[in-house]
C-alpha cells in the first residue's frame, strides 16, 4: 500500500515539475520576446530625423496644409515628411509614430487597408512577435484624415506595448499626462485626452456603446453622441470638451475586468 502511495505521490510530483517547468519556460520565451520587441523599437526610433539628400524635398508646406516649413520627400509616389522618410522606405505600412510622456508608449503605428490586423503579432518588419505593432482601424482615414483614428495595441504583462494606458484610470495621471502626439508621414499631431474608461466588446444581441464603430459623424448630433458617450463612461471628471469638426484619437488596448474587456483613451487634436 505505500509503495503505491508512493507511486502515485511520485507522479504528482513530476506532473506538478512539468507543470512548473513548462510556465517557468512560456514565461522567459515571453519576456525575450518583449525584449527583443523593445530593441528593435528603440532602433526604429533612431531612424526619425535621419537625414535626406537636399534634392530628395519636392515640398514645404505653408499655412492652411501641414505646419509651415514641414518638409516632405516623394517615395513612391507617396509625399512623407522628412523625418520618416527612412522609416517609410524600410516598410511602407508604417503611418506614424506615438507617443505619450512618462510612459513606455514611445511606438510606431502601422495601418494596412488590405488586411487590418496583420500587424497584431507581427513586429515591423512582419516577422512574428508576441507583442505585435500598433495599428491603426481599417475604417480610419489618417491622411485626410476621418472625424475618428482608432489605434489598437496589446495590453502586455511586461509594461509594454498600450500595457500604461490603464494609468489614465488614475485622474492624478491624466493632469500629469494631458497629451499624446501622434506624428504622421502627413503631418504632426498634438491630443488632449477628453476621456479614459473601461467597456468591454459588445455582442450583437448586447444595446450599449461601441465606441469601435465610430469614424465619421454623420452629423453634429452623431459626433456629439461619440464624444458624450466616451464622458459618461469615465471614472472622473475632464473639463476639456471636444466640440464637431475637432479630429479625435482613440486609443484602444486589452482589460481582463470582464470578457472582451477594453481600456480606451480618446483624445481631440489641438490646432497650432
Amino acid at each position: 500500500m505505500k509503495k503505491k502511495k508512493r507511486i502515485v505521490y511520485n507522479l504528482c510530483l513530476a506532473v506538478l515539475i512539468c507543470i512548473f517547468l513548462g510556465s517557468a519556460g512560456y514565461l522567459a520565451y515571453y519576456f525575450l520576446q518583449s525584449k527583443k520587441s523593445e530593441d528593435q523599437f528603440q532602433e526604429l526610433e533612431a531612424m526619425i530625423d535621419a537625414p535626406v539628400n537636399e534634392e530628395e524635398i519636392v515640398y514645404v508646406a505653408t499655412d492652411g496644409d501641414a505646419e509651415p516649413g514641414l518638409e516632405f520627400v516623394n517615395i513612391d509616389g507617396t509625399r512623407v515628411q522628412k523625418s520618416f522618410a527612412s522609416l517609410y522606405r524600410e516598410n511602407h505600412d508604417f503611418i506614424g509614430w506615438l507617443s505619450i510622456e512618462d510612459t513606455n508608449i514611445d511606438y510606431p503605428v502601422m495601418q494596412t487597408p488590405e488586411e487590418e490586423e496583420y500587424y497584431i503579432h507581427r513586429d515591423f518588419y512582419g516577422e512574428y512577435s508576441s507583442a505585435g505593432t500598433l495599428f491603426v482601424d481599417l475604417e480610419s482615414n489618417v491622411q485626410k484624415p476621418s472625424d475618428n483614428i482608432l489605434i489598437y495595441g496589446h495590453n502586455m504583462k511586461t509594461g509594454k506595448m498600450f500595457h500604461d494606458l490603464l494609468k489614465y484610470e488614475n485622474e492624478s495621471f491624466y493632469k500629469n499626462h494631458k497629451y499624446i502626439q501622434f506624428d504622421t508621414i502627413y503631418g504632426n499631431g498634438t491630443y488632449e485626452v477628453i476621456a479614459a474608461f473601461r467597456t468591454h466588446i459588445l455582442t450583437e444581441k448586447e444595446d450599449g456603446f461601441r465606441y469601435y464603430q465610430f469614424f465619421n459623424a454623420e452629423d453634429k448630433s452623431a459626433f456629439n453622441q461619440y464624444v458624450s458617450g466616451c464622458k459618461a463612461l469615465t471614472g472622473y471628471t475632464i473639463d476639456t470638451d471636444a466640440s464637431y469638426g475637432d479630429s479625435l484619437l482613440t486609443l484602444s488596448t486589452c482589460a481582463y475586468h470582464t470578457d472582451n474587456g477594453r481600456f480606451v483613451v480618446v483624445a481631440k487634436k489641438l490646432t497650432p
